[in-house]
């Protein structure tokens, strides 16, 4: 499956953005999705993930209360909605699939699509 991240920009400290991963196949809703996000000269991390049914859901602490991972299997795409954003939640944030539906930060994700820049001013 190819995967295609946008909705980044430049937005104020305390904003919001709604970033998109759209996906070119059906199978895209028998897949989980995960959101990760690499910031200048810092390793990628975890930011949130979502099995194939939706039905659960796992966020990294730092985005946890400001941040919700959704999807519209209908429309092949998984939603990260960005509330209440940080200084430090400026970084490029990238979608991945988990092949077997799960969802969390221990599972395999394959199939990275281009990231999306997102920038938050101070």
């Amino acid at each position: 499956v190819q995967l295609q991240a946008s909705g980044g920009g430049l937005v104020q400290a305390g904003g919001s953005l709604r970033l998109s991963c759209a996906a070119s196949e059906r199978t895209f809703s028998s897949y989980g999705l995960g959101w990760f996000r690499q910031a200048p000269g810092k390793e990628r991390e975890f930011v949130a993930a979502i099995n194939w049914s939706g039905l659960s859901t796992y966020y990294a602490d730092s985005v946890k209360g400001r941040f919700t991972i959704s999807r519209d299997n209908a429309k092949n795409t998984v939603y990260l909605e960005m509330n209440n954003l940080k200084p430090e939640d400026t970084a490029v944030y990238y979608c991945a699939a988990d092949y077997f539906g799960g969802a969390g930060p221990g599972r395999e994700y394959k199939s990275w699509g281009q990231g999306t820049l997102v920038t938050v001013s101070s």
